[in-house]
């Protein structure tokens, strides 16, 4: 399937269907995948039991997973194959600064910038967005221990944390998606809407909000 671009991201908060979407694209352009793995990541239980005692550790884990991957892919763009990651490296100080104290904040920037000071740029970035209580109802259906301590005060802080971040980003082309009614995964329909999308967007800021399938001409 054509594609303009090499490496594709996918962003959002916690609950919006990133993974899924970015290996519903993977298998589409035949892409690799770099996917952060938060299941891997072994404070990240505790941060959501106990946010103020381990999101040090938690960030920290998720900084050096995340700039090793991004070393990786720089080394390997000699040989350019096409890449989806399910995350942006910078949304990694979004996370910090919603959950590291003052102290915190500053070894953390310290160590960010001797790590990500040559991450790759994309080539688009998928922003998806839904509101906070939809998040919820997505976390909560997917069951996932590690997450079952996350609170809605939370996912709005994220949420809002992620408007702010995309509001001033211009590294690369984004298509911010309203997923707040649709499914990219499941409904076919959606998601050809949104390949299409994805091949026409080059440059710019573009806005994808289609209608919920029972709006689509009743079909």
């Amino acid at each position: 399937m054509n594609n303009p671009h090499r490496f594709i991201v996918v962003e959002g908060p916690i609950g919006v269907g990133k993974t899924s979407l970015a290996r519903r694209i993977g298998e589409s352009f035949d892409c690799e995948l770099l996917l952060e793995g938060a299941e891997g990541n072994p404070f990240l239980e505790r941060f959501y039991r106990d946010p103020q005692s381990a999101a040090l550790p938690t960030q920290l884990y998720f900084l050096m997973q995340r700039s090793r991957q991004m070393q990786e892919l720089r080394q390997a763009e000699l040989f350019s194959p096409v890449r989806v990651a399910d995350y942006l490296l910078e949304k990694d100080r979004l996370f910090a600064e919603a959950t590291l104290d003052h102290d915190e904040l500053r070894l953390y920037e310290q160590i960010y910038e001797q790590l990500t000071l040559e991450a790759p740029v994309p080539d688009l970035v998928i922003y998806l967005q839904a509101p906070a209580d939809v998040l919820m109802r997505r976390i909560n259906k997917r069951g996932r221990d590690y997450e079952r301590h996350i609170d809605m005060d939370y996912l709005r802080r994220l949420s809002e944390a992620y408007t702010r971040l995309f509001h001033n980003y211009s590294a690369a082309p984004v298509l911010i998606v309203n997923a707040t009614e649709i499914d990219l995964v499941e409904n076919e329909r959606d998601y050809a809407q949104l390949l299409e999308q994805i091949r026409e967007t080059r440059s710019g800021r573009h806005y994808f909000n289609p209608l919920p399938l029972e709006l689509q001409g009743g079909v």
